[in-house]
């Protein structure tokens, strides 16, 4: 017992030492201190992008929410369902319902091109046609300037990041989409999550203009509740008069994002690893260093009757507490560069551009 006392004690006084002894060794100590900030921070920004792509692309999936597509089809731009398949799905047992009836909007999703903001070069804009119940669908869309579109008229509401990102997306503008024009109402927000990204007008007027007649590519519904679903769904698949696939919103956003996360994730794992790796030899290397330097008082300290494991343990404690200041400074710095900063990216499964923000989580500065 008293040995190990001696032990523990001479550790402590070991390390006190040497901590104390940092000032006098202070630029070897900050350039470890220095490389494993930046490593902290690359991998914090590369986390961030991931985070805010999430989010925007899953940000608003809700379990009580159904999509319904044609049986078989992957994304909303490899479906199609007539009308007649859309009024069948209102119908459907465990449809939430409203004044105006069924809480469904038969949707129809094309690609636009349009020159962003940053560098003028074109890129696909997702447009959605939606119908009057889309909004009650949601439930967290919010006009914030302007208007909603009237049925019937050429009219446009844009997406928050969408605005943001690409030229003439300006309320009150006037652009031309096919063959028509059509004019900027609103200014809306769909809660952070990917209508953020799209422009809204009426599907009866998208339809014609895109010569899709009276199809649809999707359905979506809002469910009496959570456990609607399984009925909901069975009495859609038994169905002969229909083929389609029902999924949760959630679910079918989380796959949605898979691929573009894990292309992010594994690029930036990559950078990590090799900074990591720089990081690791600078901090051997200074670490030997200060062994080096502290020759004559580890000797010394041996001579006094100090062991060899509790200088050691001091050297790692050191190590630790310089690891420990280099990751609180590359955390803070990459929350004060990257949270919020706005950026859009290819969602690879509809092959337009996503518009989001960076997110710097508290997991992920701890995982860093």
């Amino acid at each position: 017992m008293n040995g190990l006392i001696n032990w523990l004690s001479q550790i402590l006084a070991v390390t006190i030492f040497a901590l104390r002894s940092i000032p006098e060794r202070l630029g070897s100590v900050a350039t470890s201190a220095v490389g494993i900030a930046g490593v902290v921070a690359v991998l914090v920004g590369v986390l961030s992008i991931v985070a805010g792509f999430r989010q925007a692309v899953q940000g608003n999936g809700s379990p009580d929410i159904a999509i319904v597509m044609r049986e078989g089809a992957d994304a909303e731009m490899t479906s199609i369902l007539s009308r007649e398949d859309v009024r069948l799905v209102k119908d459907a047992p465990g449809v939430a319902r409203g004044a105006d009836g069924a809480l469904v909007s038969g949707e129809l999703f094309v690609i636009i091109n349009l020159p962003k903001r940053s560098s003028g070069t074109d890129a696909n804009v997702p447009l959605r046609g939606v119908e009057s119940a889309a909004y009650a669908v949601r439930g967290k869309v919010k006009i914030l300037q302007g208007r909603a579109f009237e049925p019937g008229r050429n009219e446009l509401i844009v997406g928050v990041g969408a605005a943001r990102a690409f030229a003439g997306l300006d309320l009150g503008r006037t652009i031309r989409i096919g063959v028509n024009q059509w004019e900027i109402v609103g200014l809306f927000t769909d809660g952070g999550g990917q209508g953020d990204s799209e422009i809204w007008t009426d599907a009866a007027v998208l339809q014609p203009a895109y010569q899709r007649g009276s199809s649809f590519q999707s359905a979506l519904v809002r469910l009496e509740s959570v456990g609607s679903f399984a009925a909901f769904k069975d009495a859609l698949t038994t169905n002969p008069q229909l083929k389609v696939k029902v999924v949760r919103q959630d679910e079918f956003f989380a796959e949605q994002s898979t691929f573009t996360s894990a292309f992010i994730t594994t690029i930036g794992a990559g950078i990590v690893v090799l900074m990591a790796c720089g990081a690791l030899f600078g901090a051997l290397n200074t670490m030997y260093s200060c062994v080096a330097a502290r020759a004559r008082e580890i000797a010394t300290l041996r001579a006094l009757g100090f062991g060899a494991s509790p200088v050691v343990v001091s050297v790692l404690v050191e190590s630790i507490v310089v690891a420990l200041v280099g990751g609180a400074v590359g955390a803070t710095a990459a929350y004060l560069a990257f949270d919020g900063f706005q950026a859009s990216t290819m969602n690879f499964q509809t092959f337009s551009q996503v518009a989001f923000a960076f997110r710097v989580t508290p997991p992920l500065l701890v995982l860093a």
